[in-house]
């Protein structure tokens, strides 16, 4: 039997555009696996296991429906190894495999686990890129060397500039490079929002297989009604419905939370992204079409904020974690070791915005960017809580969260445990922030207005208790503005009382 080439695609390298499908379907064989070792690394959201398994077979399917031979091995399936490195030692000895090939992965412990498999096989290797971020995994480092803040803005400008986007020449569309502050409208009381675009799939046979496999999952799933798009034809009309019905509104609410709202105005489109299955440069190439196409329907300020997230935000924090891993993963600024509270696995507490936005995370393995920066993170920083435990509930709970991705997210912007790296300042509020953006305190429990005593938001207490804690490492920080010179103001009366009730919600965390 002649020998052939054995290549790799992971569960996040979906990607129809990558230059092996041009090539000849018989000159090498295709590896995919459902692996233990991926399921299990992390306790995952069960509708995002569901979700990458679905996008896998639909994947390999295709490759197949192009002619290519495609070893699909399925959780369950007798010759399944459980890891991807014994998956592939398993299929290369039995296809008398000489030669291997893989893309890059994205995360640093797949990235570590293929050099070392490497070394093992001992035989003919190529680490191919995966031909989807519009920067290459140093560039961001190159562009700050020598500097101790990695600023975003400069990054982003810079990209920009060198893919051609919202430009006009060299100077950008309608002369300003950021619209970042005509973004933050609260929902007005009696906005009626977007229907949010699902897709009805019946996934009862796959939920049975990983209850019958044993895998641990934390979340809830309706096996019958599977709302996620999981295809890239589903991918692609779920941008165009973002495009046609959501942007003209996702400047102004992007920020914005509602009860019982889930989704608003947001495009939905990251596990689409993360997984590869459509592009980063495809997507801002179609909204800044719309956008010349239709500038009256489309605000500068809507595109500029929607395609900063993806050109700026998203390639920014993939160089973050390159330049800074493995250490960044070990970071604890603050020296944080509390436990998370056990309603952040259930949704079980009298906080209104916390039980909806961890519902809202249970329910669809999604919740946007504040209620994740400003909702959950912000409670966990206020609380001290150790950023291992942060990290994992978060690489757990989210549809899109792979680890290039998510710790840079968690562990520097949310949690400031890298010193600065990523944010100049702690994204911390007390209730007002939440009240402002939200409806959720008109439905609480606790009082918004009440600092102390019975019923008061445990989020004013925290507030002020995390800065009077960590005084030695933030009054200096320019960024910090009114917060020392207005603890400094206090009587000492009310300060003590302040702190007081604190350290009660602190060592009573779990019963909030």
């Amino acid at each position: 039997m002649a020998k052939k080439e054995l290549r790799l695609v992971l569960g996040d390298q979906l990607n129809r555009q990558h230059s092996w499908w041009n090539e000849k379907p018989d000159d090498f064989i295709v590896l995919m696996c459902e692996a233990r070792s991926e399921t299990d690394y992390a306790r995952h959201h069960i509708q995002k296991v569901v979700a990458f398994f679905l996008a896998m077979r639909d994947f390999a399917d295709w490759l197949e429906g192009r002619g290519f031979e495609v070893i699909y091995l399925r959780l369950n399936d007798s010759e399944n190894q459980g890891s991807i490195a014994d998956n592939v030692k398993h299929v290369i000895d039995k296809q008398n495999c000489d030669s291997w090939a893989y893309q890059l992965p994205d995360e640093y412990r797949l990235d570590e686990e293929l050099k070392k498999l490497r070394d093992d096989l001992g035989i003919a290797y190529a680490a191919h890129d995966t031909e989807h971020f519009l920067s290459k995994r140093d560039d961001l480092k190159a562009h700050f060397k020598g500097k101790k803040n990695y600023l975003m803005e400069s990054f982003y400008r810079k990209m920009r500039k060198k893919y051609n986007v919202l430009m006009d020449g060299d100077e950008p569309a309608q002369g300003k490079w950021n619209y970042d502050k005509q973004n933050r409208k609260t929902l007005p009381e009696d906005h009626e929002v977007t229907e949010p675009k699902t897709y009805a799939k019946d996934v009862k046979a796959l939920v049975d297989m990983l209850k019958a496999e044993k895998v641990e999952t934390i979340g809830r799933i309706d096996p019958e009604n599977f709302i996620w798009p999981v295809t890239r034809r589903e991918g692609l009309s779920m941008l165009r419905f973002f495009i046609d019905e959501c942007l003209s509104d996702f400047g102004d609410y992007q920020d914005a939370m509602r009860q019982d709202e889930w989704s608003i105005y947001h495009s939905r489109i990251s596990f689409l992204m993360n997984s590869k299955i459509i592009s980063p440069l495809e997507v801002i190439e179609r909204v800044e079409e719309a956008w010349r196409e239709d500038k009256k329907k489309y605000s500068i300020a809507a595109v500029e904020g929607f395609i900063r997230q993806i050109l700026g935000w998203r390639e920014y924090m993939r160089g973050v974690y390159w330049a800074k891993m493995p250490d960044y993963a070990d970071m604890n600024y603050f020296n944080h070791r509390r436990k998370l509270p056990k309603w952040y696995w259930t949704g079980e507490t009298k906080m209104n915005c916390m039980s909806q936005a961890i519902n809202q995370s249970l329910d669809y393995a999604y919740a946007h960017h504040i209620q994740r920066l400003m909702v959950t993170g912000n409670f966990a920083l206020l609380a001290g809580v150790y950023p291992d435990e942060v990290d994992a509930w978060y690489l757990g709970i989210y549809i899109d969260a792979i680890e290039w991705v998510e710790i840079t997210n968690t562990r520097g912007m949310s949690q400031f445990a890298d010193g600065g790296i990523v944010g100049t300042k702690p994204y911390v509020s007390s209730a007002n922030y939440i009240d402002k953006m939200s409806n959720y305190c008109k439905h609480c429990h606790y009082s918004k207005t009440k600092k102390t005593g019975e019923k008061a938001c445990p989020f004013n207490s925290l507030y002020w208790d995390f800065y009077e804690r960590h005084r030695d490492k933030l009054e200096n920080n320019p960024r910090i503005g009114f917060v020392y010179p207005t603890l400094d103001k206090m009587k000492p009366e009310k300060k003590e009382e302040l702190l007081k009730q604190a350290d009660y919600y602190l060592k009573n965390k779990d019963d909030l």
